[in-house]
């Protein structure tokens, strides 16, 4: 009798250029696609409101593809280690296979469950799906990591080219003996009490093949003007990708190689490099979402949080037309311009010194496109406490920070029409006040 193999997904809900999948598929038996919820085992992040929404619908659409292929998608919810080993049990599997994860938690319990079933003879087989590079591939000349992106990147350049991307099998052989699974509804991973995913609806297609169509869209209509209007919000020059990569609809293999060929991809590709830079920082530091980087920052004098200026933040009721645009964008489609994320988040920080963890953690369950590594990375970047960050007394004034990049207000006028006109702070007086707290962190002994 076949012994079924087992292919885990996990943030890489897509067919196409799946090494995990490949290798199942010339193990020669029949698959078992199975993927596992899991919000208990120890160290592993909830998702936030807007993240379950999208995990939601890619992976109604990925539970499709696999029927049209001849296999089906198996729904589990509990902790993995304990999930993953019961259906082996129950399916007799011989081999398990994954793509590899790289934060603190997903590794222990990767590392953990590879050991078990090993040890009960099961084959198991992880391999590099989500990044370009490996992070223990990317070194400085004394063997130790980056933490500055340029020579990074640099690095990155110097290795060999990133392997070309898998071809999405014509045909999966699933198992003839159908294992229990959850319904994706029982999971209630949509908002209903209220529904406040109207304007996700209106701005997402989830799934591998609206993303397959947005990444062609993005080479052939929007890449050419990418490096000139990227920073302008209302130029539509972004590529729209990043919660496509973020859930694994597709690799960065695959946008690597498609882009690479492209006429003034340069730019873009260095994007992609920052994704990479920043899970190779997770990599090495796992508390990345929750502590400083640099630790002097420890000493910054957080004054008591007043929870209605967290509130207007969070709801763009601050009276700063650039800052409430993207608030309010960021409730209504769960995505914000990346010049925008900036501004916001240093308004946050800076001028109300609200600290950067609850930025963060808003973000973390608003945007759709939050992972445990961008997400904090970047926080800590504006914040000036992680890597490669922007200097502490670098604050974006989003007074001219609108003049310089949204100049007819296309952008304000389009996400904060009604938004109050009277700032909650005063931007000059609030910046001398960071400036006079971050004297603390400077006199503050390095780490």
């Amino acid at each position: 009798m076949a012994s079924p193999s087992i292919v885990w997904f996990r943030d890489d809900l897509r067919l196409a250029d799946n090494p995990a999948l490949r290798a199942a598929i010339d193990r020669g038996e029949p698959i078992i696609a199975l993927y596992v919820l899991d919000e208990e085992s120890e160290g592993v992040r909830p998702l936030g409101g807007a993240a379950r929404w999208w995990l939601h619908h890619s992976l109604a659409s990925l539970g499709e593809r696999l029927r049209e292929k001849g296999a089906a998608l198996v729904l589990r919810r509990g902790p993995a280690d304990r999930v993953v080993r019961d259906v082996v049990a129950d399916a007799g599997a011989g081999a398990v296979f994954w793509n590899r994860r790289y934060g603190g938690a997903g590794r222990a319990i990767d590392t953990g469950l590879k050991s078990a079933l090993r040890s009960d003879g099961v084959t198991v087989q992880s391999f590099a799906g989500s990044l370009l590079h490996e992070p223990w591939t990317v070194t400085t000349g004394s063997g130790t990591h980056y933490s500055v992106f340029t020579p990074f990147w640099r690095a990155c350049r110097a290795l060999p080219a990133p392997r070309g991307p898998l071809v999405e099998p014509k045909e999966i052989p699933g198992a003839s003996q159908p294992r229990a699974s959850d319904r994706l509804d029982d999971w209630e991973l949509l908002p209903t009490q209220p529904d406040w995913a109207g304007g996700l609806r209106e701005t997402w297609e989830p799934g591998e093949p609206g993303a397959r169509r947005r990444l062609r869209e993005f080479l052939d209509d929007d890449l050419s003007a990418y490096d000139r209007a990227r920073d302008e919000p209302s130029a539509g020059a972004t590529s729209l990708l990043s919660p496509r990569l973020r859930w694994g609809e597709l690799s960065p293999f695959t946008v690597w190689h498609e882009a690479v060929g492209v006429d003034g991809a340069g730019r873009f590709l260095s994007e992609l490099g920052w994704r990479e830079f920043a899970w190779h920082t997770l990599y090495h530091f796992p508390d990345l979402a929750t502590k400083n980087l640099r630790r002097e920052f420890d000493a910054f004098p957080w004054p008591p949080l007043d929870p209605s200026q967290l509130d207007a933040w969070q709801h763009g009721e601050t009276g700063v037309p650039l800052v409430d645009a993207g608030m309010r964008e960021l409730w209504h489609t769960g995505y914000m311009h990346n010049r925008v994320r900036m501004v916001t988040a240093s308004f946050l920080i800076k001028n109300l010194l609200i600290d950067w963890r609850l930025g963060e953690e808003w973000f973390w369950d608003t945007l759709v496109d939050a992972d445990d590594a961008n997400n904090p990375l970047n926080w800590q970047w504006v914040a000036g406490s992680g890597a490669d960050a922007a200097p502490y007394f670098r604050v974006f004034n989003p007074e001219l920070q609108a003049k310089k990049f949204d100049p007819q207000s296309r952008y304000i006028s389009r996400w904060a029409a009604d938004a109050p006109t009277e700032p909650i702070v005063d931007l000059g007086e609030t910046r001398k006040a960071a400036l006079s707290a971050y004297e603390q962190v400077k006199r503050a002994p390095r780490a």
